[in-house]
C-alpha cells in the first residue's frame, strides 16, 4: 500500500456573518498517497477551492478552520498557520487558476522564477537559480528561454502565462502540487499541451497532484481518484474510471449528464443539460440531504442526513439510495 502524504479528517470551514455562520467545508475526509492524483470536482460554490487554500493556509484572517486530524508527510497540524506557512512554496505548491493575477505585472519572468526559488534553496546563487528557471521554462515547452525570462507577463498570452505558473510550481520540487482549475482561460489547443506538461512532469518529480476542476474530462485526463463534492461536502469518492462509468450519487450522474459530448452531438443541436435550482446558501443550509432541492430522485427520508455507503476499494457515496429502507 502506497504510503499517505496528505490526511485530514472532518476538516470544517467557515466565516462569521450577520445572518450567522457560513459553512463552507463540513466534515471533509482528505487522503493523498506520495506520487498519486486526486481530483476535487463540483460546480462553483462547492468548496473546491476553499479545500485547496486551506492547505496552503491562504484563506482569509476570518476564516474559522477546524480539523480532527492533519497530517502532512508525517507532519501534525499541518493546517496551523504556522505550519502551513512552512510548508508553503517548499513541500506544497500551487498552480492558480488565472496566471495573469498570479503573476506581478512589475517584475520580469525571470525575477518570478528566481524568487519562487529562495525559500526552498536559500544558499543557491542567483545564477543558478536563474539557470535552473531558464532550463524549467524550456521543459514546459516556452521557446526562447533565455529571451523570455527578461520579458514581462503582459508580453505573454493566455497560454505562455500558464506554462510559466507551471513552471514556477515545479521549480521548488514540491511533495505535493495543486492545480486549481489549470486550463480554465485556454483554448482546447494549448488546454491539451498543458495536461500533457502536468502528467509528464509529475511523473518525472514522483509529487502527488491536487486538482480542482468542474470538469470531469479534465479529472480523467489526470487523476487516478475522483471526489465529488457539493456545497461544501463529499458526495462521492472511488476510483476515476469506476466513478466515470458508474456514479452513484444523483449529483456525480448530473455533472456528467452536464458535460459537453463530442463535436457530433453539437452538429445535431442536441439541447445542453443543467441542473435545476442553486446550491443552498451555506449560512442557511437544509437540515437533511443537501443536494434533496435539486434531486430528481429525492423521497420522503432526504429530510435526514443520509449515511455514507461504502463499497469498497475506496468506494463510497452519501445517499439514501444506497441503503435498503
Amino acid at each position: 500500500m502506497t504510503p499517505s502524504l496528505l490526511s485530514i479528517r472532518n476538516l470544517d470551514v467557515s466565516y462569521p456573518t450577520s445572518r450567522g455562520h457560513a459553512r463552507i467545508l463540513i466534515g471533509v475526509d482528505l487522503d493523498i498517497a506520495r506520487g498519486t492524483s486526486v481530483g476535487l470536482v463540483g460546480e462553483s460554490g462547492s468548496g473546491k477551492s476553499t479545500l485547496a487554500l486551506a492547505l496552503l493556509g491562504l484563506l482569509p484572517e476570518n476564516a474559522e478552520i477546524d480539523a480532527q486530524d492533519a497530517m502532512f508527510d508525517s507532519c501534525p497540524d499541518a493546517l496551523s498557520p504556522a505550519t502551513a506557512q512552512r510548508l508553503r512554496g517548499s513541500d506544497i505548491a500551487m498552480i492558480f487558476q488565472d496566471p495573469m493575477t498570479a503573476l506581478n505585472p512589475l517584475f520580469t519572468i525571470g525575477t518570478h522564477l528566481v524568487d519562487i526559488q529562495r525559500r526552498k534553496f536559500p544558499h543557491a546563487s542567483q545564477a543558478d537559480l536563474w539557470a535552473r528557471g531558464e532550463r524549467m521554462l524550456v521543459r514546459v515547452g516556452v521557446s526562447d528561454a533565455g529571451n523570455r525570462m527578461r520579458r514581462y507577463p503582459h508580453e505573454f498570452s493566455g497560454g505562455m502565462r500558464q506554462r510559466v505558473v507551471i513552471a514556477m510550481a515545479l521549480l521548488v520540487e514540491p511533495k505535493l502540487l495543486i492545480a486549481d482549475e489549470p486550463t480554465t482561460a485556454l483554448d482546447a489547443t494549448i488546454e491539451a499541451q498543458v495536461v500533457d506538461i502536468l502528467r509528464d512532469l509529475r511523473s518525472e518529480l514522483s509529487a502527488a497532484l491536487l486538482v480542482v476542476s468542474h470538469s470531469f474530462g479534465l479529472i480523467a485526463e489526470l487523476c487516478d481518484t475522483v471526489i465529488v463534492m457539493y456545497a461544501g461536502t463529499i458526495v462521492e469518492t472511488g476510483p476515476v474510471n469506476v466513478v466515470l462509468h458508474d456514479p452513484r450519487h444523483p449529483y456525480a450522474q448530473a455533472l456528467l449528464a452536464c458535460e459537453i459530448e463530442p463535436l457530433s452531438s453539437i452538429e445535431a443541436a442536441e439541447p445542453l443539460v443543467t441542473i435545476p435550482g442553486t446550491v443552498p446558501d451555506p449560512a442557511n443550509r437544509p437540515v437533511g440531504c443537501v443536494f434533496a432541492a435539486r434531486c430528481p430522485a429525492r423521497h420522503d427520508r432526504c429530510i435526514e442526513p443520509p449515511p455514507l455507503v461504502s463499497q469498497g476499494q475506496g468506494r463510497s457515496f452519501s445517499c439514501w439510495l444506497g441503503v435498503s429502507l
